[in-house]
This record gives C-alpha cells, sequence and structure tokens, in this order.
C-alpha cells in the first residue's frame, strides 16, 4: 500500500521493483499487488508526483501489508536549458530567459509562435501571412509591416541547433517540442547567427531507445480537428529512431460574399523524422528530415477604417469608390465579411534536413551542426481589400534555400574557467519563382488618379497593367564567437564574450511592365509610367565587425544570483530587394545599401528563490539602436514592397519581472510582467502617417513609439490538481487557466492617430483527467470571454485612406483526447 503522512492512500502512484520491468499501479484504495521472479532481496521503489519517492528494500517473504508512506514535496521542479550550449539549471544562468514546456504548450494549444506570445509577454508577432511577419522579443528585432528578404532578423530562431533563416517559420506546427526557451537581449556571443534582440532555442524530444508511442486528437467547433502523435524505440544496440507528425485543419472564419464560402482557414500537415547512432558513450550522431506543407485557403484581412488624408477631395478612400458606385459589405470588421475578388492563397512549404554530431572530449563537448533548408512560398494577395479590381493581383512566389555549419566546443577549462567557444557560416540563396507579379484591375485608375486629366478615363488604360519582377538574392554570414566564465572566487564570476562577423549580400532586381492599354500616345504612357515603370539594378554589400559582451554576477547564496550585463551587436548590413524610389526617370540606387544596425545594451538581473517552492526574478534593461533598420510604406505602387531604410536612432528599455509559486503539491501558479518604453530617438526623414499622405512626403517623428509594442503586457496562469482515478486509470484530475494582456500599442511605422490598436485581454482555461499512464482527456477553450480584437492594422495599396485588420481568433472551444503507450525498462 502506498499512503501520505496522514495515511490517505495515494492513487495512481507507480511501484517498480529495481532492475527488472515489474512494476505496479496503486488502485483507488492505495493498493497494489506486484509478481515477479527475482529472488530476494528486492529493492522496490514507490513514486507519485508532488512526493518524494521511497525506497524499501525486502528481504524475505512477509505476510505483512508493505506500506510505503511518501513525504509531500512541494519543491519546484527543476527547470534546466541549454542556453549556454550545456545543461544549466534556469536560476543559476545570468540570462533572462522565459522557458515553456512541451506538455503546456499542447495542452493551452498554443501549437504555434502566433499562440506561445500569449505565455511569453516580452515576445511580439505579427502576420499578415507568413512571409510577411515580424517576431521581435522587447519590441526590436525584425521590420514592421511588409517583409522585405534583404534584410536579416534581429531575433535567432533555432531548431535543435539549426538556425531558420525564414520568417515563415513562425507559421509552422510545433512537432514534438520538448522544451522552448526565449532568451531576452543579444546573444551573438553564444550562437551561431548574430541576435541582437534575442533568441528562441526550441529542442524537440529525442529518439529514445525505450519503446514508446503517443497519439492525440483535438477537436472543437469551426470544424477545428488537430493530430499529433509520436512513436520512438531502439532499432538495434546503438540506433534509436523517432517518427513525429502533426495535422491541423479548421474551418475559414472570414466570410467571403464573392465567393460564397468562408476564407482564413487552417491547413497544415508537418513530419518529423530522427535517427539516433550512439557508436560508443562519447559519441552521439543524430540525423534529423522534417517536412511541413500549409495550404490555407486564408490571411484576408477585413477594412477595419476609413482615415481623412491630406489628399485632394477627389483621392478620398469614399469618394473613389462612390464615384466606382461602390459599397463595402461591412463597416464593422468583426462582422467577419470581405467580398475580395481575387483569391487568396499561401501555399508555405519548409523543410530541411540537418546532422548534429556530440562528442566528449577533455572534458567538454564538441558539437558540429551541419543542416540545409528550404522554403517554397506560393501566395495569392488581394491588397486593395475590397471588391472593387484596383490591385488585381500582388503575387510574389518565392524560393529560399540555406547552407549553415556550426561548429563549438562547450566545457570546462580549468577549475574556475569554463566557456563556449564556436564558428558558423550561413549561405543563402532567395529568388523569385519565377517571378513577382503586380497587376492593375479595371478601377485601379481611379485610385492612382493624381490630377483631374480626363485622360485617366481612357478606356483601358490600365486594365491588366503590371509588372513582373524576377529578382535574387545571395548572401554569406560567417562568425567567430566565444563566451567565458571566469569563477573569480566562490561567489563572483566574470563572463567576458567576442563576436567577430562578416556579412555580404548580392542582389540583381529586374522589373519589366506588361499589359494594358497599347498605345504611342506620350501622355498616355506617361500616365501608365507613373503607376509602373521599367527597373533594373544590381548591388553588393558587405561588411564586417567585432562585437562582444561582459557579465559580472554575484551569488551570495544558492537563493540568490544577481548579474550585470553591458553588450553590443550588429544586426547585419542590409539590401533592398523590393524595388527602389525614383527621383524623376532615375532610379535612386544610393537606397539599395542600409546600414547595419549598432546596438550597445545594458541589463541588470535579480534572480531568487525566496523559498523553496517559489522563484522571483527582476531585469531591468536599456537598449540604444544606432541606424534602427526600419521599412518604409510608400505611396509609389511602383515600389511594391516598401523599401527599407535607417532611422538614426531608437532606443528600447523596461522592466521585466517573472515568478513561480507551488503552495502544495495540488496548486501551482506562475506569472509574468513586462513595461517596456520604446522610441525613435531620432528619425528626421521618416513616412508619413497614413493620415498625413498627400501633405509632406517625410517627417520629423523623433520622440514618436516603436510600432508593435504595448507599453505594459502580461501573462499569469495557474493549475489545480487532485490525484484520482479514471476508468481504472491512475492519474489526477486538473483545471488550468491563463490569462494574457496587452495595453494599447502602435500598429503604424510612423505614429498615427488612427493607426492603434486598443488594449486587450485574453482568457484561456482547460480541465480534465490526466493519465499517470496510458490515457489523457481534457476540454479546454481560448477567448474565454469572446474578446474581439486586432492583431495589426495595414494600409491599403497605395495609401487611398482605408486600412485593414488581421483579427484575432474568436472564443474556440474543444475536447483533446490523448493516449501513451511506454513500457517501463531497467535500462
Amino acid at each position: 500500500m502506498v499512503t501520505d503522512k496522514l495515511g490517505e492512500p495515494i492513487i495512481g502512484s507507480s511501484v517498480v521493483i529495481e532492475g527488472t520491468n515489474d512494476y505496479a499501479i496503486t488502485d483507488d484504495r492505495g493498493i497494489f499487488v506486484l509478481n515477479t521472479t527475482k529472488a530476494f532481496p528486492l529493492s522496490i521503489k514507490a513514486s507519485f508526483v508532488g512526493f518524494q519517492p521511497n525506497t524499501l528494500t525486502l528481504n524475505s517473504s512477509s505476510l505483512e501489508l508493505l506500506v510505503f508512506v511518501l513525504e509531500e514535496d512541494n519543491l519546484l521542479s527543476e527547470v534546466l536549458i541549454t542556453s549556454r550550449r550545456r545543461q544549466e539549471e534556469i536560476q543559476a544562468v545570468p540570462i533572462p530567459v522565459s522557458v515553456v514546456s512541451g506538455a503546456l504548450l499542447e495542452e493551452t494549444q498554443a501549437f504555434n509562435v502566433n499562440r506561445l506570445k500569449e505565455l511569453v509577454p516580452t515576445v511580439q508577432l505579427y502576420s499578415s501571412n507568413p512571409r510577411n511577419t515580424t517576431l521581435n522579443i522587447r519590441g526590436y528585432g525584425s521590420t514592421f509591416g511588409l517583409t522585405n528578404d534583404g534584410i536579416d532578423p534581429g531575433v535567432g530562431f533555432y531548431v535543435d541547433g539549426v538556425f531558420f533563416a525564414r520568417p515563415a517559420v513562425t507559421a509552422l506546427d510545433f512537432i514534438d517540442v520538448d522544451q522552448i526557451e526565449v532568451l531576452r537581449g543579444p546573444q551573438g556571443t553564444l550562437f551561431g547567427k548574430n541576435t541582437t534582440a534575442g533568441a528562441f532555442n526550441i529542442t524537440t524530444r529525442r529518439p529514445r531507445f525505450q519503446p514508446d508511442a503517443t497519439i492525440e486528437s483535438s477537436f472543437g467547433n469551426f470544424g477545428f480537428v488537430q493530430t499529433r502523435g509520436s512513436v520512438t524505440g531502439a532499432l538495434s544496440e546503438k540506433f534509436a529512431g523517432r517518427l513525429s507528425f502533426s495535422g491541423t485543419k479548421r474551418d475559414g472564419l472570414i466570410y467571403n460574399l464573392a465567393t460564397q464560402k468562408y476564407t482564413n482557414d487552417l491547413n497544415n500537415l508537418g513530419v518529423r523524422g530522427q535517427l539516433l547512432y550512439v557508436p560508443s558513450e562519447k559519441v552521439e550522431i543524430l540525423v534529423a528530415a522534417d517536412v511541413t506543407r500549409q495550404r490555407p485557403d486564408g490571411y484576408a484581412q477585413v477594412v477595419a477604417g476609413v482615415v481623412e488624408t491630406r489628399r485632394a477631395p477627389f483621392r478620398q478612400f469614399n469618394q473613389i469608390i462612390q464615384d466606382l458606385d461602390y459599397v463595402l459589405p461591412s463597416t464593422n470588421p468583426f462582422d467577419r465579411i470581405i467580398d475580395h475578388d481575387t483569391p487568396w492563397k499561401s501555399g508555405n512549404d519548409l523543410g530541411g534536413v540537418s546532422i548534429n554530431l556530440d562528442a566528449d572530449l577533455l572534458g567538454g563537448t564538441l558539437t558540429s551542426t551541419s543542416a540545409w533548408r528550404y522554403w517554397n512560398w506560393d501566395p495569392s494577395n488581394d491588397r486593395d481589400f475590397t471588391g472593387l479590381q484596383a490591385l488585381g493581383l500582388s503575387q510574389a512566389p518565392s524560393r529560399h534555400d540555406q547552407w549553415s555549419q556550426e561548429i563549438r566546443y562547450a566545457g570546462d577549462f580549468s577549475n574556475k574557467l569554463s566557456g563556449v567557444v564556436g564558428v558558423f557560416s550561413l549561405w543563402q540563396d532567395l529568388r523569385s519563382s519565377p517571378f513577382h507579379t503586380e497587376e492593375s484591375g479595371i478601377h485601379q485608375w481611379r485610385f492612382v488618379q493624381n490630377n483631374q486629366n480626363p485622360l485617366w478615363r481612357t478606356p483601358g488604360l490600365l486594365d491588366g497593367f503590371g509588372i513582373r519582377t524576377r529578382n535574387s538574392l545571395q548572401s554569406f554570414s560567417g562568425a567567430f564567437f566565444g563566451q567565458l566564465d571566469w569563477k573569480i572566487t566562490e561567489k563572483l564570476n566574470l563572463l567576458p564574450g567576442l563576436r567577430w562577423n562578416y556579412d555580404e549580400k548580392q542582389v540583381y532586381f529586374n522589373r519589366e511592365t506588361y499589359g494594358g492599354l497599347q498605345t504611342d500616345d506620350l501622355a498616355l504612357i506617361a500616365l501608365q509610367q507613373s503607376v509602373y515603370n521599367d527597373q533594373e539594378f544590381e548591388a553588393f554589400v558587405d561588411e564586417s565587425n567585432f562585437s562582444g559582451q561582459l557579465t559580472l554576477t554575484y551569488r551570495p547564496s544558492k537563493k540568490i544570483n544577481s548579474f550585470g550585463t553591458f553588450s553590443t551587436s550588429f544586426k547585419p548590413v542590409g539590401i533592398n530587394l523590393g524595388g527602389l524610389p525614383r527621383e524623376g526617370d532615375r532610379t535612386m540606387i544610393e537606397l539599395a545599401r542600409i546600414e547595419p544596425e549598432y546596438v550597445t545594451h545594458f541589463e541588470l538581473g535579480l534572480k531568487t528563490n525566496p523559498r523553496s517552492n517559489a522563484t522571483l526574478n527582476i531585469v531591468a534593461h536599456i537598449t540604444d539602436i544606432k541606424n534602427f533598420q526600419t521599412l518604409v510604406q510608400t505611396p509609389d505602387l511602383s515600389v511594391n514592397r516598401g523599401y527599407l531604410a535607417n532611422a538614426e536612432r531608437a532606443n528600447v528599455s523596461g522592466v521585466e519581472v517573472d515568478f513561480t509559486f507551488k503552495p502544495s503539491r495540488f496548486f501551482q501558479t506562475f506569472g509574468a510582467l513586462a513595461y517596456t518604453d520604446a522610441k525613435y530617438v531620432k528619425f528626421t526623414n521618416a513616412p508619413v502617417p497614413l493620415e498625413e499622405v498627400g501633405g509632406e512626403s517625410f517627417k520629423d517623428i523623433s520622440g514618436g513609439r516603436l510600432p508593435g509594442v504595448s507599453r505594459w503586457a502580461g501573462s499569469f496562469g495557474s493549475e489545480w490538481t487532485k490525484g484520482a482515478k479514471f476508468l481504472g486509470l491512475g492519474g489526477k484530475f486538473f483545471v488550468g487557466s491563463e490569462l494574457f494582456f496587452r495595453s494599447t500599442f502602435s500598429s503604424s511605422p510612423s505614429p498615427s492617430q488612427f493607426m492603434n490598436i486598443d488594449g486587450y485581454g485574453l482568457l484561456n482555461a482547460r480541465t480534465g483527467f490526466r493519465g499517470d499512464y496510458g490515457f489523457s482527456m481534457f476540454v479546454w477553450s481560448r477567448n474565454l470571454t469572446n474578446t474581439q480584437y486586432f492583431e495589426q492594422l495595414l494600409p491599403g495599396a497605395g495609401n487611398a485612406g482605408h486600412y485593414a485588420a488581421v483579427l484575432g481568433d474568436p472564443i474556440t472551444v474543444g475536447l483533446t483526447l490523448k493516449f501513451n503507450f511506454e513500457i517501463i525498462s531497467s535500462h
């Protein structure tokens, strides 16, 4: 029998005869019966979550009841991370890190980065489709709005040590994730690719020699169905394999009157296979391959509002649609109704192969990570956001290949000195597939008409008039990096780090016009060319730089860890790959190069364990960014993706607090709160906001806030459990919930009176039975209060005055069933 100190039976406790496969699970009376052929003496171990294990030795047979009394254990489980390229306890690492377990991701339905951000309030993600995705930490890292492929991300995204270069990866469903670590602040002395804002360090579940299989299915409203599974086990004495998959489907959430069907559905399928080879105790080789295919009919945006620009009255959006005898299908975006006449499509394929070798060497670990990855992007968009044929086609199909190699050594060099040293290289090849297209429809003339010249009404002038762009980008990034940890005394450590980085990019851009009215009339040709024109250029940029960091840690006791960090970092040189503005008939080729960001970062942190069942951490940070890389949303349609520019200086500062608390084995809670002040210190030549289009071409927005950053954001969660049996299986009932909130934020690169998103809060909850082995079942809900909120606002192409919204999901509810099959082994 297994009981607690009060004599109450513990249901679902595991009892194992050590050194054998013989085990039992206690019933609802705490009773177990265990049969074995092993001879006496026997070491029998009883264990249960929330209690300290207890082992008894039985020397001979006895008729007396064998009673195991387990002491309650409210200690927090040690959270181990690999952020510094070795396994360490999170409270001992002098880096602000947020950790989310794979189990929490699965139970909260946080199956991609966009949902993960609700658990980590310092993360911002904005996506109008997988290509046009912004992933930031603390409000900076990537440009806000449409993506320009000639710029690097400032947030590193790593899966099992492999760097993923394209932001489209954030749209993928997580496949068999074990843990996600979100590191805040520059990490260039620890990771291969330079990261100025932070890094995602994702580890998936590895192959095991112990046989195990899991299958999980979820069913929800809006036709939501998701199935995930994995199987692992030994293939031979030295080989083990793991095969994992994830599939997600959901009906659309927006009704299209033009097609008479719902759009913005989910249609995702991903597979990952791993082969582990262990030739000796000192060497492990892991080969992994993954493929993800997404085919949503989606990423449509809904017109959210109209502002009056500074253009002439005949150029205002409401006047334009009135002249065209058109009425929006709804003026309330949360009616979720559109009438788009251009099909929405977002074919998103990613995959790759990696080989990871770990070898014990001289008291440390030598690691080699080699990888090839690809990305195929096949989109179709309606960028005028209406049922009019203004911008008839907007498509940028692309093919991307990357090859990366990282070699690093992490270990102890002496009893006082340890660290990481490494070399990293990344090659990228990105090209149109076969070309990018922008094409005018029959109503485009009215949107681009900039004077009262009657020639604009010439029949067919812009009908089918467009541009096809063939472009390519080849880039190389190489680096040497290292960080030492010098134990000056038992309580004081000094951690210097250094990085040398080299980056080069070469671009070819060739844009040609086609279609429209075929004419020799020079006046008509001039009107056409004012909308679209031919452009061709080549450009090459390169840059090398040194950066580094210095961290001082003081740990007066095991319960207190304080640290201060000063670091510098560079975001690589950029190059425009979406067309350049023109000055008269001249292409402004001088705008092709985008200067690298120079980041200076200060941080003070305190990690504490006020009690054995609690943690409380606080971090204050200040980041100064020179040559801040930003995206200019231009009214000029011929610069069809916007173009990159440098703001002279930006600054991000803030304070972050996080805690965990487990007052009893039945209840635990966690939370994080972030205050972030992000602003342009100096940006004298910025684009004007939407409402000022038609006035001055540029504006001094120094002092204005950066887009996408809430001053306040937080997440809080809790879970109550109780040991129980369900359908004869041991386990526990649980009730859990999470609350995420954020304050108002700007959705315009230049501060706007209208393009701001109100703050909102989201409540998620779940309850059910979590089995120790075999079976789990629970119901869940997301956005339980059915909050109506915007995730992002986007101006219509050409800045006519209307803007569209990426809508947050309404309330979703569902049921999850999970089956696990595991064989307990002594090995």
